[in-house]
């Protein structure tokens, strides 16, 4: 896929069709592998959980050229990975309805 498309994609909002391809699915499993399933958050703070996430260091929206680049992605565990994009967890949180005080004499 290339700069352009993956451009094409975030514009159109449609990036999940970037992570569903079969290119993005192989080279997560290659960083993966090449991280020991380790995520490199806890590593780099001497700690350890396993790695199910691959994340863009700079992210994808702003930086699509370096989409598939090794340097610019790593293995993460769920929690950092979420930790690192809060606002994506936004959609699944159940919106509270804004408390009315209604006085009541």
């Amino acid at each position: 896929m290339t700069t352009e498309e993956i451009r094409l994609l975030i514009i159109n909002d449609s990036i999940d069709k970037f992570y569903n391809r079969g290119a993005w699915r192989r080279k997560s499993k290659e960083i993966l592998k090449r991280d020991n399933y380790e995520c490199q958050i806890h590593k780099r703070r001497g700690k350890y959980a396993r790695a199910r996430n691959v994340h863009h260091i700079k992210e994808l929206k702003d930086f699509p050229e370096f989409a598939y680049d090794d340097e610019n992605l790593e293995a993460v565990c769920i929690r950092c990975h979420n930790e690192l994009h809060p606002e994506k967890l936004e959609r699944f949180r159940k919106k509270e309805k804004e408390f009315i005080n209604e006085e009541r004499w």
